[in-house]
């Protein structure tokens, strides 16, 4: 039987930093070669594998929309040359990523995995080792059919995953939505699905960058911030709420939304709370953001709900559409029940 061939994609990221004089840096090459020395990734049980390095690195601060296409089209180019496909990243934006790649890989039939690390490859205690390492053996070998997000053992939903720890291990969470799988001394399936064999063709939209506002909700925060934020050519607006979906019962400040929501600008809600689902029937200063025309975003991550926004911007739709898509689960992102 011939072995499982993936793709690995350095996009940039820690995981293949070299330290300098100022600091750990990306460094064209080093990667590679920090992975052609360690003979573990050439073990008899792990699949084939090539790594295409990125020209110029991409540090994950400054990931953009334009890149998150370069990536998508990168799978697209090489989706028939390979059994699945692993994609190094910055873990800072990682889970924006991995959200916006499962909105824009549309009959994905083969895993996607997007890993990283907190400690460079090449350093010692480096947790890259073990989550490149794992990502090919569980792409090759547990070929789940969607974009994914390995860290510390653990393989997330990608548009489930957020970033919940700045510098620990446990680096990603997923807050609202089981692990699809787990690597412990034997590796579990959790809520993962094992992909069959299809002729499904990959197809990849089109996402351009749209002008789009988040806001936190704090005690006192004035109504002005929200009328400087609602102007033009601003498209849709994130709102993070108090619990379950809470906001101020402040006329002037239910005004500015409903004449917001009136101009075409979608606004989407969603809880400040790590855990749990925008609920606006719940209490009246919820149910007075509903009839200002405020959508519920359920129990979508901010990762999710920015990535879905483009997604949905950027293929023509009416504000109305785009107001009922988001409340629909489209690719997993979204708990209706």
């Amino acid at each position: 039987m011939s072995k499982k061939s993936i793709y690995v994609a350095y996009t940039g990221g820690t995981i293949g930093m070299q330290k300098t004089a100022n600091g750990f840096a990306p460094a064209a090459g080093f990667l590679t070669d920090c992975v052609q020395s360690m003979p573990e990734f050439y073990h008899e049980e792990m699949p084939e594998f090539v790594i295409h390095e990125y020209s110029p690195l991409i540090d994950s601060s400054n990931m953009a929309p334009t890149d998150w296409q370069l990536i998508a089209n990168d799978i697209k180019a090489n989706y028939n040359k390979y059994d699945g496909f692993v994609i190094l990243h910055g873990t800072d934006t990682m889970a924006y990523t991995a959200s916006a790649l499962s909105f824009m890989l549309h009959g994905l039939s083969k895993p996607v995995i997007v890993t990283g690390s907190q400690i460079p490859l090449a350093q010692l205690r480096s947790d890259g080792q073990t989550n490149l390492l794992n990502s090919l053996y569980i792409a090759a070998n547990y070929p789940v059919a969607e974009v994914c997000l390995f860290f510390n053992n653990k393989l997330f939903r990608g548009n489930r995953s957020t970033k919940a720890h700045a510098d620990g291990f446990d680096a990603f969470a997923s807050p609202n939505f089981p692990i699809l799988l787990e690597a412990g001394i034997k590796i579990r399936l959790k809520a993962g699905t094992i992909s069959q064999p299809t002729e499904q063709t990959l197809d990849v939209v089109t996402i351009t960058q749209q002008p789009i506002g988040v806001v936190t909700l704090y005690p006192g925060m004035a109504v002005d911030i929200f009328k400087n934020i609602l102007q033009q050519p601003v498209k849709a607006l994130i709102l993070q709420t108090y619990g379950v979906g809470n906001a101020p019962q402040n006329k002037a400040l239910l005004d500015t939304l409903q004449q917001a929501d009136e101009q075409g600008i979608v606004i989407v809600n969603l809880t400040q709370c790590f855990q749990g689902k925008v609920n606006m029937g719940g209490y009246a200063t919820g149910n007075a953001l509903a009839q200002a025309g405020v959508i519920s975003g359920g129990d979508m991550t901010v990762e999710a709900a920015l990535a879905k926004l483009h997604f949905l911007l950027s293929i023509s739709l009416t504000p109305e559409q785009i107001k009922a898509q988001m409340q629909q689960n489209m690719f997993g992102e979204l708990t209706t029940d």
